[in-house]
């Protein structure tokens, strides 16, 4: 006789438990993935690949001075990657390359269908925010940067949808 004929059957028992449930309703409401943010140390190169290697279409290159980094952004249908390098020598992107030289994974975009709300209820949730008031992002639309010692080592940026 073969040894798993000899083992007592187990049956797995799952709890399915409704989203949302015993959380209280919010004033806002989390939306879908906007975007992953990618600092690069070689722009050209970088929006190269995705555009010419992997066939993506990619948007021109933008100038955010008032965050201090040059944007391109990839289209990948369900959502995008933001690329971002240095416009200055204060840019936080220049620090986080400094850090990474090879570049990597910046930060997460969600949309937000109420960004000030939002605002209100993670400060009231103790979530630290990186600027005082929301800053107009790359999309034109108010976003906010969330710590990312209070969001799992993540940075996270809330977005208007």
């Amino acid at each position: 006789m073969c040894a798993w004929h000899t083992l007592p059957s187990v049956r797995a028992v799952s709890q399915t438990v409704p989203v949302g449930q015993g959380v209280p309703q919010s004033l806002w409401k989390l939306g879908r993935l906007n975007h992953v943010a990618i600092a690069v140390p070689d722009l050209e190169k970088a929006t190269a690949l995705y555009r010419d290697v992997l066939g993506a279409q990619v948007s021109a290159t933008v100038p955010l001075p008032e965050h201090g980094v040059y944007t391109v952004f990839v289209e990948l249908g369900n959502t995008k990657l933001e690329l971002l390098h240095p416009l200055g020598e204060k840019s936080p992107i220049a620090g986080f390359l400094q850090k990474n030289k090879a570049g990597g994974m910046h930060h997460i975009c969600i949309e937000v269908d109420d960004i000030n709300a939002a605002i209100v209820d993670l400060k009231e949730k103790k979530i630290r925010l990186l600027s005082p008031e929301p800053r107009i992002g790359a999309h034109g639309k108010p976003v906010m940067f969330l710590h990312p010692k209070d969001c799992d080592g993540v940075l996270v940026e809330i977005e208007q949808a």
